[in-house]
Parts: C-alpha cells; sequence; structure tokens
C-alpha cells in the first residue's frame, strides 16, 4: 500500500513538474540584412535563446505582368549556426488572391528558393513558417499552396495565424499545418485617433473567448516594436519607424500635446522626413505592462500552454525600449 502511495505521488509530482514549464523564448528577424549586433547578441545569450524566425523574402505582384515575384530576400552577413534557423515567407494577400494562380508552381518556386539561399549561406533547417493574412476570397489558393508546400519541403511546416482567422475558422478554415502563431498585434486600424492600432486590450477582448474552440495548437507572438503615425489635416499620409521619443522631447520643433501625440511647431526634416507645421505624429507603442497584459489574458484563453513565445522583433532599436528581464517578466505568466 505505502509502495502504491509513493507510485502515485511520484506520478502527481512528474505530471506538475511537466505542467509548470514556461515557454520559451524566441525571436522574429524582419531585416534584409542578417548581421546581430552587440545588444542584439547579448538579449539572445541572456534569455537562452535557441531558435530565430528569420525572414527570407517576401512574394509580391509584377507590377505589370502581375506574375508572383520574390521581393527583398535576405543577405547573410554573419552564419546563424548557432541557432535554430526557421525560414520565414511572408505572402502578400494580393498574390493568393490571382484567379489564375498556378500554386503549384509557385510553392515549387517558393521551396527552391528556400532551399537556395540555405545552400548558399550553409544552413539547415527542420521547419519553414508561411505567413499570409489570408481571406474568405484568397482561402482556397492559400490552403491548396499549403498542401501543395507542405508535400514539397517534406519539413515542419508552420503558419501565422490572426485573430480574425481565429473567430470564424469555420469560414477561413485552418491551414493543413504542424502548428499554428498566433499573430497578437496589429489589432486596429492606423487612423488619426487616439487608439494604439498595434494592441488595444479592448479590442483584443473580443476575440478571447474564441481562441478557446480553436482546433490548431497555436505559440504565441508578441509586439516589441513602435511607430509614429505622421498625421496631416486629420488624415495618415504615412508610419515613421524608429522614433526615438526622448530624442523627440528635446526636439524644439515638437511639442508633446497629449499623452502620445506630439505636434510639429516649425516645418522641418527629421531623419529624412519632412514634417510640415502643425502635422501631427501619434506615437504607438507597446511597453512592458502591456506585454504582461497580453500574457495574462492569453493564459486564461489559451486551450493548452504554448511552446514557444516568439517577440516581434529582434532589433537594437526595439531591445532598448526594455529592461533587461522582461522577456522572462512575460513568459512567468504562463
Amino acid at each position: 500500500m505505502l509502495k502504491r502511495f509513493f507510485s502515485i505521488l511520484c506520478l502527481f509530482l512528474l505530471l506538475s513538474c511537466s505542467n509548470s514549464e514556461k515557454p520559451v523564448i524566441s525571436f522574429y528577424y524582419w531585416k534584409t540584412i542578417f548581421k546581430l549586433s552587440k545588444t542584439e547578441k547579448e538579449v539572445l545569450t541572456e534569455n537562452n535563446v535557441q531558435k530565430l524566425y528569420i525572414r527570407y523574402f517576401d512574394i509580391g505582384l509584377h507590377p505589370e505582368t502581375k506574375f508572383p515575384i520574390p521581393i527583398s530576400p535576405i543577405r547573410f552577413e554573419e552564419n546563424p549556426q548557432k541557432y535554430t534557423i526557421v525560414p520565414i515567407v511572408f505572402i502578400q494577400n494580393k498574390v493568393m488572391l490571382q484567379p489564375k494562380l498556378d500554386v503549384n508552381d509557385l510553392a515549387q518556386k517558393t521551396f527552391n528558393f528556400i532551399e537556395q539561399i540555405n545552400t548558399k549561406n550553409k544552413i539547415s533547417c527542420d521547419e519553414i513558417q508561411i505567413d499570409c493574412d489570408w481571406s474568405l476570397n484568397s482561402k482556397d489558393n492559400y490552403l491548396e499552396f499549403i498542401e501543395v508546400f507542405k508535400k514539397l519541403s517534406k519539413k515542419k511546416l508552420s503558419a501565422t495565424i490572426r485573430l480574425h482567422q481565429v473567430k470564424y475558422f469555420k469560414k477561413t478554415k485552418i491551414p493543413n499545418v504542424d502548428s499554428g502563431v498566433l499573430m497578437y498585434y496589429n489589432m486596429g486600424s492606423i487612423a488619426p485617433d487616439s487608439l494604439n492600432s498595434i494592441y488595444d486590450q479592448k479590442a483584443a477582448s473580443k476575440y478571447l473567448k474564441s481562441i478557446k474552440k480553436y482546433p490548431l495548437h497555436l505559440d504565441l507572438a508578441f509586439p516589441i516594436y513602435s511607430w509614429g503615425v505622421h498625421i496631416r489635416n486629420n488624415k495618415v499620409i504615412g508610419l515613421r519607424s524608429k522614433i526615438d521619443v526622448k530624442e523627440l522631447m528635446q526636439d524644439s520643433n515638437f511639442e508633446k500635446t497629449q499623452s502620445n501625440f506630439f505636434t510639429v511647431k516649425q516645418s522641418n526634416y527629421k531623419n529624412g522626413v519632412f514634417y510640415e507645421e502643425n502635422d501631427l505624429l501619434k506615437i504607438e507603442e507597446i511597453k512592458k505592462d502591456d506585454l504582461k497584459e497580453m500574457a495574462e489574458d492569453l493564459d486564461e484563453n489559451l486551450p493548452e500552454k504554448p511552446n514557444e513565445i516568439i517577440f516581434y522583433d529582434l532589433d537594437e532599436f526595439n531591445l532598448n525600449n526594455y529592461e533587461k528581464n522582461i522577456f522572462e517578466q512575460v513568459i512567468s505568466k504562463f
């Protein structure tokens, strides 16, 4: 009887340990040249990062022929062999909307180009990720592409999943992949109002309950980027990346008028961009409390724990906006 008791106790402890395992930390790398800065390397080491999801190229349409073409392929200036590499291909939805799209040809060329990049840079991979915000009108081409690509590659295949694709999965369908990555950002429209289009808890809450019903395993992608929304005459005229708010506060050409708005006091050029007097710059950023809030909300609504939290994206400018242990703080919520 005593022996049986200890056996049950050991099993309970084993299961408890298994359930308490935290997700691992990974990063997306979204630049066209792969070369890690000192800060980026330090963050990877400090967080015991083993895997990088690297954007290899986009696929868009040729402006004249409307045939699919690769856009901005990555160039490796250093070898990433220290890490497990997952190549990512971002496919613009307009490609999948083409009525006469040759899906087989596109899948073959996509896989061949990934292999060329891998061979040239002596990279081996066991997984490939496809990133596409497919819609109801493009779903047939997209789902067929996934089927063909999976057979061609003979590798683990993952796909990015947006919140609307989770909530309405019976209509948008589920790609035949091994796992999905829920992109928990870009939740609203880029507009001159005061809302944050990158993350808004109120907007996210409309989708949270539906995540429990989604039948595909989901890992999570969290944002660590920011941008400025350039507004003129109450219209958005562009997005300005890598806006240093501290520097902006010290610039006499700009005046902070609301919690996340700056007004242009006099016309000027900054970082190659012309700002006209009375233009507005709305700062949209993700603070550490936002990241913790995301993790807590998702922990309550996911059907199972994620294996990974992937942060978008690995860039020294982004990393400098957070304290060192922020990534550990986030995964501790699961």
